[in-house]
């Protein structure tokens, strides 16, 4: 991972299409913007994480049945 220190207003770039700004520094957080080609999805990572477990799900198998048997 490359750790880099930025100030309010400085940008850092990903290649030549996607850059990374400094846009307010509070107490708790830091709040960036992000330019990148509208075909690059930008997500959070929690988000990130939530879209591929509910993919999981939909691709897990159902549970299987258990059926029973009156006498």
């Amino acid at each position: 991972m490359l750790v880099l220190s930025r100030k309010v207003g400085e940008r850092i770039w990903i290649g030549d299409e996607i850059s990374v700004t400094v846009v307010r520094i509070t107490g708790g957080g830091v709040r960036i913007g992000i330019e990148a080609p509208a075909e690059m999805p930008v997500v959070r990572e929690e988000l990130k994480l939530k879209l591929e477990q509910d993919e999981a799900g939909k691709n897990a198998e159902p549970p299987s049945t258990v059926k029973f048997r009156s006498n």
